[in-house]
Order: structure tokens, then C-alpha cells, then sequence
């Protein structure tokens, strides 16, 4: 929103005279900036206040997995749902730093608030029936899809409009490591991109279970997008580094530093011991987020590799339920995997830290591609 006023000044003489300053909001970087403060300083003011309102209102707080670690039962009674402190701070922060006339910052941000929708009211029916059990899965899956595949679409056709005539760039997916290398999949990458929009959604959601774990590669994976999104919409950047050039991705780094602003504010709260846990509202939400960046940008395999730890998680709680249903033992002893090394004697501090390492170190690997091509 702020941005108009530096379109302001191009048609009103006495703005660009005399509040030259405006021209400040041209950039993206500043206005990157601009979103991660204001982000955080929303989450800061009203966050008490939040966590006040959800204590109150649910009583109980989020139930306490009844095979989870000992240790967690001290955690009862902790209010959740605390993605809505992360959210508000996003999405306000976007409308007044963010230009809302790009369709990738409209797309990203329908994903988002849908996502965010659902876990909503799967942490509703989760703390008034005082049970782990929430949504029907098959539901949530099939109304996510929908979401992501609404938005994969708007953002398909915005790539082939913005680029040559004939061009199959917007319906195509690429290869990291390869300059040129490119799959068409036509209207099929409606289907792929909704794919791995969900698929990102529900691995940081899965990620959620200790207190600090998730937020934090979250923001890990947001900063590291954040410059994918930079350099993928600038063609000066994108043409050095031989990266595909996305027409008006560079405006998803505004997004993204809303989200690492907030993530700051809610890590506050969250640090051990949490007094709010972020849920499915906040944990779908952002990975819904990310995964839409990344289809964006046309680098959803190398979101496998920056949120590898989402990646890990997920799989590990396919492979422990696949492998139970067919020799009815277990591979882990107990899914997702940071439940795993908690069993073995880690605690909890252990696991977020080191969990917390390797995010940093799968996203200086993921970030590396930029370059190896």
C-alpha cells in the first residue's frame, strides 16, 4: 500500500519537490525491511494480549498427546492457536508494505489466510473436544488442494502472460543445477504446484511438536526464499547467476520479511518454556506460504532441500505408518522423528537446537544452487 505513494509523487509535482523520501518505497529491500519491523512490532505489542484472550477461552489449552514424552504433560494447559498473533502480524504488515497489485503477493497471501483458515478450526475442534483428533484429514486435504491449486493457477498464467509469445515458462517446472533444463507439464503443473504447496503445509505442520522447533527453520526457509525471490525477479540478478527470471516474484521478499518479523515477535512467547504454542492456524499457514514462493520462483526442488528438515519429518511419520500397517512394528519409536530422538534420551532443548543447525545448514546447501549451474 505504501508503495503508492512513491507512485504518488510521479503525478503530483508539489510530492516529488518536496517528499523526495518517498521514493524510499520503490525498493524492495527497504520495504522488506519496513514489513519485518513492522511485523515484529505487532506481534511484540499485541501478543500478550492474545495469549491472555486464548487462555481464557480455552481453558484446558491444547490437549497433550496421551503416548508423547513424559515431559510434556508438564505443558498442559498451554493455549494454542497462537498462529493468529504470527498471521495478523503478516498480513498487516503485507498490506501496508507490500504492492497489492502483484498477483504472486495476492496468491501467496490467499494461501496463507486459507490455510491458516483450516488449521483454525482444526485447533477449535481440537481444544473443545479436548482430543488430538481434529479435522477430517481427507477434508482438510481436499479443501487445501482446492486453495492451492486456485492459486497455482492465477500464478501459472501470470508467468505465461509476462513472458514471450509461446513461451511454456509459467507451466514448467526447472531443475536446479541446470541453466536451461526445463519440463513442461501444461495444465498438469496446476496439479503439481497444488502438490507442493500442500505437501510443504503439512510437513511444517508436522514439525510443530516442541516448543521453538518449527518457527524457527520456518524463518530459516523465509530468509532464504526471500533472496531466491529477490534475485529470481530481478533480470540483472537472475541473468548473472543463470537463474530462471520470474517477472514480479521480487515482491514476495516484502512477504517474506513480514514473516520473519513475526516469527521474532512469536518466538518471544514460544521460547521454553512456551506460553503459547503456534498450532495448526500458524504451522499450515507458513508452510503453506513457503511452498507458494516456491512454485512461484520456480524452485520447488530446491525447497526440498532448504526445508529438508520439513521434509524429514514428514517422511518419517509416512514411514512409521506404512511400515506399522504392513508388519505391525515400528521403525521409529515414535513419529515425527523429534519425538524419536526424545524417546532416545535427547531433551527437548537438544532436538530444537541441533534440528535448528541442520536447517541452517540445508539452506546454505539450497542456496548454493543459485550458483552451481
Amino acid at each position: 500500500m505504501l508503495i503508492w505513494l512513491a507512485e504518488l509523487s510521479d503525478h503530483i509535482q508539489f510530492f516529488s519537490t518536496h517528499f523526495r523520501f518517498l521514493n524510499l518505497f520503490r525498493y524492495i529491500t527497504f520495504r522488506t525491511g519496513g514489513a519485518l519491523f513492522t511485523s515484529a512490532l505487532i506481534v511484540f505489542l499485541f501478543g500478550p494480549r492474545i495469549i491472555s484472550s486464548l487462555r481464557v477461552r480455552q481453558g484446558k489449552g491444547q490437549p497433550i498427546r496421551a503416548d508423547g514424552p513424559q515431559t510434556h504433560f508438564k505443558k498442559a494447559g498451554t493455549p494454542t492457536m497462537g498462529g493468529l498473533m504470527i498471521l495478523a502480524g503478516i498480513v498487516v504488515s503485507s498490506l501496508l508494505w507490500a504492492d497489492l497489485a502483484n498477483v504472486y503477493v495476492v496468491a501467496t497471501l490467499l494461501v496463507t489466510l486459507g490455510f491458516g483458515a483450516i488449521g483454525f478450526y482444526d485447533d477449535y475442534l481440537k481444544v473443545t473436544k479436548q482430543s488430538d483428533k481434529g479435522f477430517s484429514g481427507r477434508a482438510r486435504l481436499g479443501i487445501e488442494f482446492v486453495i492451492a491449486a486456485i492459486a497455482v493457477y492465477f500464478m501459472m498464467t501470470t508467468a505465461l502472460s509476462s513472458g514471450p509469445a509461446g513461451s511454456t515458462f509459467g507451466s514448467s517446472v526447472a531443475f536446479p543445477f541446470f541453466k536451461n533444463l526445463l519440463l513442461n507439464l501444461g495444465m498438469f503443473f496446476v496439479f503439481f504446484g497444488a502438490f507442493v504447496i500442500v505437501a510443504a503445509g503439512n510437513a511444517v505442520n508436522l514439525t510443530d511438536g516442541l516448543d521453538g522447533l518449527a518457527i524457527v527453520p520456518v524463518m530459516i526457509a523465509a530468509a532464504s526464499f526471500g533472496v531466491i525471490a529477490y534475485l529470481a525477479g530481478n533480470f540483472v540478478f537472475a541473468d548473472y547467476l543463470a537463474i530462471n527470471f520470474v517477472p514480479g516474484t521480487g515482491e514476495l521478499a516484502v512477504v517474506l520479511g513480514a514473516v520473519i518479523g513475526a516469527g521474532l515477535g512469536f518466538l518471544w512467547f514460544n521460547a521454553p518454556p512456551a506460553a503459547i504454542f503456534m498450532g495448526d492456524t500458524g504451522s499450515l499457514a507458513l508452510g503453506g506460504m513457503i511452498g507458494s514462493v516456491a512454485v512461484a520462483t520456480k524452485h520447488e526442488i530446491v525447497m526440498a532441500i532448504i526445508g529438508g528438515l520439513f521434509v524429514v519429518e514428514a517422511l518419517s511419520v509416512i514411514i512409521q505408518v506404512g511400515f506399522f500397517k504392513m508388519t505391525k512394528r515400528r521403525v521409529f519409536l515414535m513419529a515425527p522423528i523429534h519425538h524419536h530422538f526424545e524417546k532416545k534420551g535427547w531433551t527437548e532443548s537438544q532436538v530444537v537446537v541441533r534440528f535448528w543447525i541442520v536447517a541452517v545448514i540445508l539452506a546454505m546447501i539450497g542456496l548454493s544452487t543459485l550458483k552451481l549451474r
